[in-house]
């Protein structure tokens, strides 16, 4: 048994009332909010009906032309799509990050909790018949990969193992210490992609607050393969600062500290600004690499978030799959 599976095994064992007590109502919260507005048995967050080519069609206005089958096209002289059929099973990997920088938050919840909230929306909505559910966790210790499992016991055990995974400043290196990389973001995302595995629902949840990109590439080719979603925490202090006079801040990921003068207006307009500027990139490279892209912030109700991020994709859904007004002799 490798010491990753062994790490879920142990967490997972646990009878801690206060976790315990935090998955029930998870789990209650989630499945009387949301049960029924996302997921069918097969259908992920995305547009989208599987990942196995069926039967081809003409295609209309609104139709993903990665779908183009170019050989009916060439007999035809029409231009022709194949539909999907969904998998028997659909297998959901998370990427979770839980690094230091989630470790923050001026709502009710901080990053991290949010971020296995946000776990918890997607595995309890596609725990059933059959369909399983893995994640790495990313920590300041490394990595730590929880196997796929089927159903609601197996999504428990997984949540139970993100819960209890220990925060940075309890953290200790382990025995055999990671290179640098091991808690990089696009390191993780490449880790996703080992061992190949097949075609599913992948989701990477982080606060994507690095300045280096250098996630795009193994994200572009995760979801190559995967119905990919990205999931970005965020908090409102990130974005804007207070004017509290003179704030001593800590980097969570170095513990490097700065005291920042807040009471300037013209830094206070640079870091918002700066803030703004770095989270339109991470959503144009999210939009580049073909993910979809769902916002959940510490000072919003997130199922709210989420439930209206998934109608609007099944509304865009929707539309691509209405024919045009002129074949339906509608004026």
């Amino acid at each position: 048994m490798s010491p990753d599976t062994a790490a879920a095994g142990t967490a997972a064992a646990g009878t801690d009332p206060a976790v315990e007590r935090t998955l029930r109502r998870l789990e209650l919260t989630v499945l009387r909010r949301l049960d029924g507005m996302l997921l069918g048995d097969h259908l992920g967050l995305l547009p989208g009906h599987g990942t196995e080519k069926a039967e081809s069609r003409e295609y209309t206005v609104g139709d993903d032309v990665r779908r183009m089958d170019w050989a009916v096209t060439a007999r035809t002289t029409v231009p022709h799509v194949h539909d999907l059929i969904a998998d028997r099973e659909l297998e959901t990997w998370a990427l979770v990050d839980l690094t230091a920088s989630s470790e923050f938050g001026s709502g009710e919840l901080d990053k991290r909790d949010l971020a296995i909230a946000a776990t918890a929306a997607i595995g309890f909505l596609t725990a059933r018949t059959g369909n399983r559910m893995g994640a790495i966790a990313l920590t300041q210790a490394g990595m730590r990969t929880y196997p796929a499992r089927p159903g609601r016991a197996g999504l428990r055990a997984l949540l139970h193992a993100l819960l209890t995974t220990p925060r940075s400043a309890h953290d200790r290196p382990p025995r055999r210490p990671e290179p640098a990389a091991a808690t990089d973001l696009a390191t993780a995302v490449a880790a996703l992609m080992r061992p190949p595995r097949r075609r599913g629902l992948a989701v990477v949840i982080s606060d994507f607050q690095s300045t280096d990109l250098g996630w795009e590439r193994p994200l572009r080719a995760l979801g190559a393969r995967h119905q990919l979603l990205a999931v970005e925490v965020l908090d409102p202090l990130e974005l804007a600062l207070p004017a509290v006079g003179l704030l001593p801040v800590v980097d969570a990921e170095t513990g490097a500290l700065l005291e920042v003068p807040t009471s300037s207006r013209r830094l206070r307009e640079r870091y918002a600004a700066a803030a703004a500027a770095h989270r339109g990139e991470v959503a144009h490279t999210l939009r580049r690499v073909g993910a979809g892209h769902l916002v959940l912030r510490t000072d919003s109700d997130w199922l709210v978030d989420i439930a209206r991020f998934a109608a609007a994709n099944r509304r865009g859904r929707g539309a691509a799959r209405r024919p045009p007004l002129a074949t339906t002799g509608r004026r």
